[in-house]
Formats: C-alpha cells, structure tokens, sequence
C-alpha cells in the first residue's frame, strides 16, 4: 500500500465517526423536552370516582357441603373367630344392643363354666376359713392366702366372661346396616369390617365458607340445603357449631350443621348445596370496578387532597356491582372507578361522577 495512502485512513476513520455522531445527535439540533407523564407535574388526570357508603348488605351465604351420619361405625370382631350366625339383613334398621353376630363360643364358654366352679370352691374355702381364723385355729397369713385365691378366681371369671361376650356383636346405637362383608363359617379377625353401622336419622353437613364471615355463623343460625339427587326438594336444618380454627392455607372455616332426615333420603358423603342467609346488617361498599386484585390482595385508589393514594383493604360481602370493604377504608372517602389505569400514588387528578349519578 502506498504511503500517502496509509495516512489518509486514520483521517478518514475520524471523519466517519464524526458524521455519525452528528446524525445520532440529530444533526446539531438541540434536543426536544420528554412529554410530561402522570408524575411530571403536569396536567390532572381525569378519573370518575365515588364515595365509600355505608348501606345495609344482606348476608347470603352459598357453599358445598357433604353429607354425614350422626353415628357411623365399621362392625367389627374382638376375637378372632368363627362366624356362627348372621343376625340382620342388609339395610335393616335396628335398635340399640340389638344383636347382630354371634361368633363361635364353646371353648369360651367352656372356660368360663371353669373359672365359675374354681370361684365357687374359693368361696367355700373362705368361708370355713375365715370361721377358723376366729377360732385362732387359722393363722392370719393363711386366711389372706386363701382370700388372695378368691379374689384371683373372681377376676378368672370377669375374664372369662368378657371372652364369651365377645362373641356376640351387638349394635352400639340405634341405625341402619350397611352391606355384608362376610358370611356364616367365615373367620374374623380382629378389625375385620363384618358390616357398617350408620345412624342417619338426623344427619351432620359439614361445609367450608371464607373466613370473612365468621361473625355471621353462629349456632342456631338457619340454613337451606338441596341435592342433585332430589331435585327440586329442599333440606332445611341449623347451624350447630363452627370450628375453632381458620385454615390457614384457603382462609376458610369449617362449619357443621344438624338436618332431620326422617324419610331416610339424605346419605352419608352426598354432596348438597348449602345457603345460609341473614337479615341485612350494615357496612361500607365501593363499586366493584374500583377494586384492583393484585398478588392475592385487593387494592383500591383513594383521592385525598386531589391526589391518589394506594390503599389495601380487606373484602367481605358481596351484592351485584358493589363489594363490602371491611377493612382499610372510612365513609366519605372517595375511591377511583374510572381511570385507574391511568394514574400512581401522588398523582394529582380531577374528579368526575360516575355517569348514572351525574
């Protein structure tokens, strides 16, 4: 390459680089103000807000309950034996201390005809001995081994017993019978299911509801329940009692209500749809469109002073178009349903009416 060639390159590089410049740089120009954004001071936003009320809400409460049985149980054995007699029919309804098996019992009972003639023979002795004791013919060391004996033999005998009365099941409550799961000749163990035993006369219903409204469930509280399986019929019954703990992961509690059954239609682990309801009690509502949810919490703006602040409160009760605000908000004040997308804390704005109050 030429030498005068070579030096012209590092001048051309400068020249380039300084054109580019000049056109990145606008060509000289001075540089245009940025348009002012909501926090640049400039013009309020207009946004329609309404005011926090205080109004009458009325408390309706809908939830999915599951049916349960007052009393319910698995029949079981105690004693691992032979199954002799079948004392019910499937579905029966039967009375409490009705017997419903009856297990094989001759060596139980054999046993027991034993510890009963050892007890009687112990009675016997104690009876001439203690006579002899008062004599001073018997010692007293004697007459407590011989006592001792008794008392050894009578506990034989409650032990005995109890085998025998083992192998006869007998109903703990008054209900009805569930399915066999055995049959005569079979051997059971104990905990082996024989059949089920469910008390559904007045059946439990156990359902969720959120947290908010716990000073509304109180026990005598009325409530309406229905089925698919019974369409159109409705179950009425009572609240009973709500949980002593709130569920920390879905904010729920578990509540537990009583409903007569006597026609026998409710079962235990149906699935109803429950409704509680109040007389209307009062609290502070805000438009539903000016609630913002965010991150699993709701917020709302506020308008204080003519600027906006971001507020988080806490929601109760629900009506169509409007939400209770239990926490987190005061009567008067003033939140944004219009335009919130438009503004950010300290933003100055101008009010306007919602259009159906203007």
């Amino acid at each position: 390459m030429p030498d005068a060639l070579r030096r012209l390159l590092p001048v051309a590089a400068l020249v380039g680089i300084g054109l580019t410049a000049w056109l990145l740089l606008g060509r000289g120009e001075a540089p245009q103000p940025a348009a002012p954004g909501p926090t640049s001071g400039g013009a309020p936003v207009a946004v329609v807000t309404a005011a926090v009320v205080e109004k009458p809400l009325a408390v309706r409460v809908e939830a999915l309950g599951t049916a349960r049985a007052n009393e319910a149980i698995e029949v079981t054995s105690r004693a691992a034996r032979v199954v002799t007699t079948l004392r019910f029919i499937e579905g029966q309804q039967v009375r409490r201390d009705q017997v419903l098996v009856e297990l094989e019992s001759a060596q139980d009972r054999a046993e027991l005809a034993a510890a009963e003639a050892a007890l009687a023979e112990s009675r016997s002795a104690f009876t001439r001995s203690r006579d002899l004791f008062t004599q001073q013919a018997l010692s007293q060391a004697q007459l407590e081994q011989i006592e001792a004996t008794l008392k050894a033999n009578e506990a034989r005998v409650a032990a005995a017993a109890a085998r025998v009365a083992d192998t006869v099941i007998r109903a703990p409550f008054a209900g009805t019978v569930g399915l066999r799961r055995v049959s005569i000749g079979a051997l059971v163990s104990p905990g082996t299911v024989i059949t089920t035993l469910d008390d559904t006369a007045t059946m439990k219903l156990d359902f969720d509801v959120p947290e908010v409204f716990l000073a509304v469930m109180q026990a005598g509280l009325a409530i309406e329940s229905s089925s698919a399986a019974w369409p159109g019929a409705s179950f009425a019954g009572t609240v009973e009692t709500v949980d002593s703990r709130v569920d920390p992961v879905t904010r729920t509690v578990r509540v537990r209500a009583r409903l007569p059954n006597p026609d026998g239609r409710l079962r235990p682990g149906m699935f109803l749809t429950v409704r509680v309801s109040r007389e209307p009690q009062p609290g502070l509502v805000v438009p539903e469109q000016a609630v913002i949810p965010e991150r699993g919490s709701m917020y709302v703006f506020v308008v204080a002073d003519g600027k906006v602040e971001r507020r988080e409160v806490q929601l109760g009760r629900r009506n169509p178009g409007e939400v209770e605000v239990i926490e987190g908000l005061a009567a008067g004040e003033r939140v944004i349903v219009e335009g919130t997308q438009k503004v950010r804390p300290g933003v100055a704005v101008t009010e306007f009416q919602p259009t159906a109050a203007r």
